[in-house]
């Protein structure tokens, strides 16, 4: 028999062993599944995926939510750390399998393959599926992309020699220590960020003012600028206003706006109403704040608020027949009662008032459901790549990661629905920091220092060449990530959506060219089975 390589299946020794031999044996024959079994392991797979989303939406976020609310943290902050962590349960099970049982690359590949995934297709998903422009704040984004920029960059010196030392392990492990610190001081840095910045556009926008102010031959537009910025300038000589000339700033600019042009008579009342409720935080103007609330990477000031709990909400109804629904609402509410059932017994709702303050045992059941049903996920996708002769490399980088992936995708989708852009972005970030430093971290740590492959080399070998580019492939999408957010004045609509799905779909077919040795070779053939 040959393998998909045309080679020898028994006698080859220079090979990788198939992903399906890391699982357990299937019910179905090979033959049976080329016959037309493999129909029940796709539908068991969507079903699964189904499944998940209603842990996410039913269960995982509001006790999320609620853990956030009750630790005082802003959305963005935890994205990037609770749900980051619990969302990557799938990604650290398959890899304690990889590293202590399979010792292969499995668990490696799967957490290098979804980061991509996480970073575009989840962006891509809350950009479409949110059916609305959700703008986002700049310094979340530019904090968890620095932090996992750092990040790749450190596996990728781990992976270098194609093993990793105990030592690099606890350094990976250290890491994340680091991280939680930053994000625990989170607050301190932002006024620190943000300041700056506004700080530097103020200078900006001061040496724009003295520039026009010389024009002689301006418009009345130009008027209305001048006149702003003189009015800020005022401002700035006087050290700041208090709230009564705050107000009659405002109004000066307002009624100078009014005789010059109808268009412009709003910019000045929005801009009020935007300093009115952004607060008094930070230098600058609090209450006629017209320059300075009108820039972009201050459109989402909401987001650094910290999480309310939302309160009880009705859910799903197991004894309420949607009779007056349609055909496929009735089809749908039948098909996903079983999973329904199952959950309302086996996770406490923490929605319900009753269960209102066991919320972080709901937290810990829903990591326990998510990662059993992820692991599942990957075993049926497994073995319908197996049945279609589809390489495992490719399997891996596309099915699988998204198998695996999916609680991000659905959690970042749910939150970003609700308005937090920041938070489903800023989760799927969060979770590649996670499933970097933790779920290889910890696993190869723990390998390396008590069950080393002989005594006195504790090391973890690494078996794929091709690990590497994908590493290097990280940082140029989450480059391109940025930047599409960063072009886009770091809004989050369809537009933006529809790049990273692009984006996502290039990368794809590039990888898996690349996972097929067409352009060099990185990867060992696919092992035959006798």
């Amino acid at each position: 028999m040959e393998d998909y390589w045309g080679l020898s299946s028994t006698t080859d020794i220079n090979c990788t062993q198939p992903a399906i031999d890391d699982f357990p044996r299937d019910l179905f024959s090979e033959a049976q599944r080329q016959s037309g079994a493999v129909v029940l392991h796709v539908i068991a797979s969507l079903y699964l995926f189904v499944a998940l989303a209603v842990v996410c939406d039913e269960y995982f976020v509001p006790a999320v939510e609620k853990i956030c609310a009750a630790l005082n943290m802003s959305n963005d902050v935890a994205g990037a750390t609770f749900m980051a962590a619990a969302t990557s349960a799938p990604e650290l099970f398959v890899n304690v399998i990889g590293t202590f049982i399979t010792e292969g690359d499995i668990g490696v590949g799967t957490i290098v393959g979804s980061a991509v995934f996480n970073i575009l297709a989840v962006a891509a998903c809350c950009g479409i599926g949110a059916g609305m422009t959700i703008p986002l704040d700049w310094w979340p984004l530019t904090r968890d992309s620095i932090a996992y920029g750092v990040t790749v960059a450190i596996l990728i010196c781990v992976m270098h020699d194609e093993r990793v030392e105990w030592y690099e392990a606890l350094i990976l492990v250290s890491l994340y220590a680091v991280y939680l610190a930053v994000m625990y001081f989170d607050k301190t840095f932002q006024r620190c960020a943000k300041g700056g910045v506004k700080q530097a556009r103020t200078r900006s926008r001061s040496s724009n003012c003295s520039i026009h102010t010389k024009n002689s031959n301006e418009k009345e537009p130009d008027l209305v600028e001048n006149r702003i910025c003189q009015n800020m300038a005022s401002i700035q000589l006087n050290g700041g206003l208090n709230n009564d000339q705050a107000k009659t700033s405002t109004a000066t600019i307002a009624t100078t706006t009014t005789t010059t042009t109808t268009s412009i008579t709003t910019a000045p009342a929005v801009a009020a109403t935007t300093g009115g409720s952004s607060g008094s935080g930070g230098g600058g103007v609090s209450q006629g704040g017209v320059i300075a609330d009108m820039s972009p990477l201050d459109n989402a000031e909401a987001e650094a608020q910290p999480v309310v709990a939302p309160p009880e909400q009705e859910g799903y109804s197991l004894l309420t027949y949607p009779k007056d629904k349609s055909c496929f609402a009735q089809f749908t509410w039948l098909i996903i009662w079983p999973i329904h059932l199952l959950f309302r017994v086996a996770i406490p709702d923490c929605k319900k008032a009753k269960n209102n303050k066991i919320f972080p045992l709901t937290f810990i059941m829903c990591i326990v459901w998510i990662g059993s049903l992820s692991y599942v996920v990957a075993w049926m996708i497994t073995i319908i790549g197996d049945t279609l002769k589809i390489p495992d490399s490719v399997m891996g980088i596309t099915f699988l990661a998204a198998g695996t992936s999916v609680p991000e995708a659905v959690s970042s989708v749910i939150v970003a629905k609700r308005g937090h852009g920041s938070m489903g972005i800023c989760n799927s970030i969060g979770s590649n920091t996670f499933d970097i430093l933790l779920c290889l971290g910890v696993p190869w740590l723990i390998k390396a220092v008590f069950f080393p492959i002989q005594p006195g080399q504790n090391y973890v070998a690494i078996n794929s060449a091709g690990l590497e580019y994908s590493a290097i492939t990280l940082l140029s999408t989450l480059f391109l990530l940025y930047l599409t957010f960063s072009t886009n004045k770091f809004k989050l609509d369809k537009k933006v959506g529809t790049a990273c799905l692009v984006m996502y779909l290039v990368f794809m077919v590039f990888a898996s060219l690349i996972e097929l040795n067409v352009f060099f070779r990185v990867n060992l053939p696919t092992c035959g089975r006798s």
